[in-house]
């Protein structure tokens, strides 16, 4: 008993007192989700209501606030707020296609340039805008969403998913 308990303190010593140099500093580990690098940026959005009418063309062109930071690379997205299910907002990403009947559809659209977001209807040449509904061309609220593109085009972002698109917006 005394030879095992005097091996053990033995091989103990040698193994805390052994020291050496520091061996070189290891690569940094991801800090983000899922293995990924963290997210270092701040989408922005806003918010408007619009009329579609004959009269502004079936469009209306909305001014970009100048809060909002928008640089020349960045993506702009807009979402349709299409209604509200147990509370929560349904929001659509655009282009999105109605469909009237089986031979008639239509599209909300958007263009952007760097002040402005154009929001319209389209459709075919020869459609007969007097078949929207009241619903489908008064009070549409839509989101417009700025992203930088450097994000958007480094991760698996779904642009066409608004609640993954909202978990990057302040």
């Amino acid at each position: 008993m005394k030879k095992l308990l005097s091996f053990i303190t033995v091989f103990t010593l040698l193994l805390t007192s052994c020291t050496g140099e520091q061996g070189p500093p290891g690569f940094d580990g991801y800090d983000g989700q899922d293995g990924l690098d963290g997210v270092n940026f701040v989408g922005q959005s806003f918010e408007r209501t619009i009329d579609f009418t004959s009269a502004n063309n079936y469009q209306e062109s909305i001014e970009i606030p100048i809060d909002v930071a928008l640089e020349e690379t960045d993506m702009v997205l807009v979402y349709h707020l299409r209604g509200q299910l147990d509370g929560f907002d349904i929001w659509k990403s655009l282009p999105e296609t109605i469909y009237i009947n089986s031979t008639e559809q239509f599209q909300y659209n958007f263009e952007h340039n760097y002040d402005f977001v154009t929001i319209f209807i389209e459709s075919h040449p020869t459609f007969d805008f007097n078949l929207l509904l009241d619903d489908e061309r008064f009070d549409q609220t839509f989101r417009i969403v700025v992203l930088p593109v450097d994000f958007v085009n480094s991760s698996n972002l779904d642009v066409n998913n608004y609640d993954d698109v909202m978990q990057y917006i302040q």
